[in-house]
């Protein structure tokens, strides 16, 4: 079997096989020289709780299942983490509906929910101010570029790094042969693409039809100067149209306070900052029709973003409506993140994880946050189809 990515969650597809089916010749193709050096990588390192996804949601039934199984995992090979608990604030009086509805998600998803008013809040976090807030206990953090390479470590699959998949020829009675940018030629029955970020250009190789493009989105990050501020988890009450959760405040792992993201379009796959164009992969995305329906339909909402983007001034105002004691001065330029968004033909943001499958192949077609946390849950689904295909050869 051929994996293609080399972030958490093929890593974690790659370990599933190994459990499920001992014997079965797994090898994974990285393009990078290491694993997790993108979405993995370059996230906030949350472990979610799942209260923000529609109960009859992948995101859903995979988060809620898989925080629990990153904290017992994390805990058994001795990976940092801990469980934090994070707070929802809403800062005016129109979020609060949105804010009592996710109070309602919780119960319906059994997750401890407190609710808290401005007094309460501060018992938890004080500097941070609202109206109310509420406090989700499961929330924590983890070091997922640990994880990934534990996962690695734990399949027994054959690594290839730098080893980015240039062609494939998938026969129906003799397979599949992926061409790697090495000149090196392998040969599997089945093929899982988890390729994230160039996971629709994979299933274009394959001969399959995604029915959607990944237009990337970067999320720009700060961290915090004085740490001290903030004690934990901070997060807005985010607006239910769109698949972002809006600015909010991260205490890592290693003790630091990443702050951010945003979500700007980015001009490459992997463009990290505005500097990084890439005419082919610009051309796709402005090629793909509903690249310009977000566009038209969201314009109000990309508009304040790129804003916040552009003016560090902005970006601070968004901060501070949580916590008001945080100046621009506090605020140094972190490590960015470009999150791999499926969008149809029609412009729909594809919200929750797409998983299709061809003849020989399986692909992962959206797997944003929460991937990292539902990682594996999702493996075991994604090694379960793949073995599946195999066994049908």
């Amino acid at each position: 079997m051929l994996v293609v990515g080399g972030g958490i969650v093929g890593l974690a597809t790659a370990h599933a096989v190994s459990r499920a089916a001992p014997g079965t010749r797994v090898v994974v193709l990285e393009k990078e020289p290491g694993p997790a050096r993108h979405q993995t990588g370059r996230n906030s390192g949350v472990i979610h709780s799942g209260i923000y996804y529609r109960p009859d949601s992948l995101k859903a039934r995979f988060a809620l299942r898989g925080s629990a199984e990153m904290v017992k995992f994390c805990a058994e090979y001795g990976i940092r983490h801990a469980v934090t608990g994070k707070l929802i604030v809403a800062t005016e009086r129109d979020e609060l509906p949105r804010l009592h509805a996710l109070v309602q998600r919780g119960r319906e998803h059994g997750i401890a929910v407190r609710e808290l008013g401005p007094t309460q809040i501060q018992e938890y976090e004080p500097e941070v101010r609202g109206l109310a807030a509420i406090h989700v206990a499961t929330t924590g953090i983890a070091d997922y570029r640990a994880v990934a390479v534990q996962l690695a470590e734990a399949s027994g699959a054959e690594i290839r790094y730098d080893a980015d998949v240039v062609r494939i020829d998938r026969r129906a009675a003799r397979g599949v042969a992926v061409r790697t940018s090495t000149g090196d030629v392998v040969r599997g029955k089945v093929l899982v693409n988890c390729a994230g970020l160039h996971c629709d250009r994979i299933a274009r190789l394959a001969g399959d039809d995604p029915g959607m493009r990944i237009v990337p989105f970067r999320g720009e990050y700060f961290d915090l100067a004085r740490p001290d501020l903030v004690r934990g988890l901070v997060y807005p009450v985010p607006d239910p149209a769109f698949p972002f959760l809006g600015v909010h405040l991260t205490r890592g792992i290693e003790g630091s306070v990443h702050v951010g993201p945003n979500a700007v379009p980015a001009l490459a796959r992997e463009g990290y900052d505005w500097g990084v164009v890439r005419p082919r992969e610009l051309a796709g995305t402005l090629a793909w029709p509903g690249s310009w329906r977000i566009a038209r339909r969201h314009w109000r909402y990309g508009a304040g973003e790129l804003r916040r983007s552009a003016s560090k001034r902005a970006f601070t105002e968004a901060v501070r409506r949580l916590v008001p004691a945080v100046t621009s001065g506090d605020l140094r330029v972190a490590p960015a993140g470009v999150r791999a968004q499926a969008v149809l033909r029609d412009g729909t943001l594809v919200d929750d994880f797409l998983i299709r499958e061809g003849a020989r192949t399986v692909h992962v077609l959206n797997a944003p946050s929460p991937a990292a946390t539902a990682s594996l849950p999702i493996g075991r689904e994604v090694a379960r189809r793949a073995l599946s295909a195999l066994a049908s050869t």
